[in-house]
């Protein structure tokens, strides 16, 4: 399952699924060594594994950290795109012994495109790499798993010489703009649509290009002028006005799909389709608004965490999670900390879901920040994550840099590069950060929205009142005044079925009791525009990180790593369905 929707009708493609050869390889010998380094475990014979999964859940693998091959073999002739949905977190790609190309990052995806392949069976190689190195500045130990594998699908596409790579659609209403106030007053949605192609080959002399598009029961065809070259490039900027569409809400998320089809002299050739709503997301005072209308976030944090499956969560777990969410009457998830699978986001479009999705980057300090490939690699993520998630109506803020360096002038000038990359990409959503420098943060003029992970009654004795009180009017002093403020994080731990009337730390009575006392006095603030809960569900973490989290989890899930609901689910579905109840009034 590459999505939850078709997206071609034209272009043949298959998921290249099922049973893959996997090996656990050596480690590579140090730069003037003589002999390979020590593997732990020790290089096996291959075994058949499932492709997407990851090697922490292959038996005698739970811990391993470092290199391993996965390799399967396939039918097809003529030209070839391969996309890799996500690998963990490096990957280097050969196809019958040559190579294709390197990509690092877990959490986003990556195509490889092979021209004129012959007719008959192709072996295809993917060398992983999940080991803490210099040369992956976004990889160490850290409050998550970094898992290993082949963690999302990979897809194999059949293309023409010249084909279509991706469809970016930015819905206007004339009320309430783009998300950066460009509307025209008429009263009819309009969409601008973009369609990026990819040629392969150099055209025949003669050859004539066009794209259709169709959306919301309009169509538009627009002649394309053949690239010479082999590459990526912008093929076509149209507007559609789509009168009569229904815009996308939480209670009525309206989906509509867009179909761009490339014709060669006047053929059919290639197609791709993806879907879009039409809603817009503006920040208006201290307001975030949708449509118009300001929201009130009820979320969850969320990582891709699950005992059976590692971070290569199947979409009936992910709809398990989903289901849980909404049954405490949740809004909305913030991708905790990195981009996450695409059949998630699907999801939460069809939900009604409110989306904070981030780049990949949690608890970096300037050291890690200096590292001379990370500004490289964060903006790889940056323009990936974008590229690839742009038409989805649930991503309501893009994030960056959870609790990094903003207390720093280096780290403030990183922070200023990706927000401006961002702004570059997409200017019709808002930006923020979850920052934790309650006293010294340095960044909160750049944001669009701030956004404070905050504690009370676990690491502060303090009341989220004077918390919330006490942030407020430091932003308000250093660059944030007027800005709608986020509580981006809050809540405390609890071990699954460690119960006691006295209330003791990690009881799921003190959880309960303290995530009640938290919630309502956040939501009580007329300032806040929205809190998120650390986190949904237990984690695994690095095994680096056993000596401040028994079990070596982060158990300030709502729900146990297995789903099984801790006291606290109750507490939090009382607050959360209060505070919806007030908000539709309003």
């Amino acid at each position: 399952m590459l999505r939850t929707f078709d997206t071609h009708r034209i272009r043949r493609t298959t998921e290249l699924g099922g049973l893959w050869d996997f090996t656990v390889l050596p480690e590579e010998p140090a730069e003037g060594a003589t002999e390979p380094a020590a593997s732990e475990p020790a290089p096996a014979a291959s075994r058949k594994v499932t492709v997407p999964s990851c090697w922490q859940t292959y038996p005698g693998l739970e811990n391993y950290r470092g290199r391993a091959r996965y390799s399967t073999t396939f039918e097809a002739e003529g030209n070839v795109r391969l996309e890799f949905k996500g690998v963990s977190h490096f990957a280097r790609v050969e196809l019958d012994g040559r190579l294709l190309g390197e990509h690092y990052n877990a959490y986003t995806p990556f195509v490889f495109a092979v021209p004129a392949l012959a007719a008959g069976e192709h072996r295809l190689d993917v060398t992983v790499d999940n080991a803490f190195r210099e040369d992956y500045a976004l990889n160490f130990p850290n409050d998550y798993m970094s898992y290993g594998g082949i963690s999302r699908p990979v897809a194999l596409d059949l293309v023409p010489d010249t084909s279509i790579e991706r469809v970016h659609v930015t819905p206007v209403t004339p009320a309430h703009g783009d998300g950066n106030g460009n509307g025209d007053g008429e009263g009819v949605w309009k969409a601008h649509v973009e369609v990026w192609c990819r040629t392969l080959r150099k055209p025949r002399a003669g050859t004539r290009m066009a794209l259709r598009v169709e959306l919301a029961g309009q169509t538009v065809e627009a002649d394309v002028t053949p690239c010479e070259g082999e590459y990526e490039y912008l093929a076509l900027a149209t507007t559609v006005e789509c009168p009569g569409v229904r815009p996308w809400t939480c209670e009525d998320p309206a989906l509509y799909p867009v179909t761009a089809t490339l014709l060669v002299n006047g053929r059919p050739a290639d197609d791709l389709i993806d879907r879009v709503g039409f809603r817009t997301v503006r920040v208006n005072g201290d307001r975030i608004e949708l449509n118009g209308k300001p929201i009130v976030i009820r979320g969850f944090c969320r990582h891709e965490d699950h005992p059976a499956f590692g971070n290569a969560l199947p979409p009936q777990a992910m709809q398990v999670d989903l289901d849980l969410i909404e049954d405490m009457h949740g809004n909305a998830v913030r991708t905790s900390h990195y981009p996450n699978d695409e059949r998630f986001l699907d999801m939460c479009d069809e939900r009604g879901l409110l989306v904070w999705e981030e780049n990949h980057a949690r608890g970096m300090d300037e050291e890690h920040m200096r590292n001379p490939h990370f500004q490289a690699q964060a903006a790889q993520v940056i323009r990936e994550m974008i590229e690839t998630h742009y038409n989805h109506p649930s991503i309501v803020i893009w994030g960056i840099l959870n609790e990094c360096a903003s207390n720093t002038a280096y780290g403030r000038e990183c922070y200023e590069r990706q927000y401006a990359l961002i702004r570059e990409l997409d200017v019709s959503r808002p930006v923020t950060s979850a920052t934790c420098h309650m006293r010294d943060d340095m960044c909160l003029d750049l944001p669009d929205v701030v956004s404070w992970n905050i504690y009370p009654y676990w690491y502060e004795a303090k009341s989220a009142t004077r918390m919330i009180t006490d942030q407020l009017a430091y932003t308000r002093e250093h660059g944030g005044a007027g800005k709608p403020l986020i509580i981006s994080e809050i809540g405390a731990g609890a071990i699954y079925g460690f119960r006691n009337r006295d209330e003791e730390i990690w009881t799921e009575e003190y959880q309960a009791n303290t995530l009640r006392k938290q919630l309502t006095e956040a939501f009580d603030e007329p300032a806040v525009t929205g809190v998120f809960i650390w986190q949904f569900c237990d984690v695994r973490v690095d095994r680096e990180w056993w000596r401040v989290r028994a079990k070596r989890r982060n158990d300030k899930g709502i729900v146990d790593e297995f789903r099984r609901p801790k006291m606290a689910y109750d507490a939090v579905k009382e607050v959360f369905g209060e505070v919806a109840e007030r908000q539709a009034t309003v």
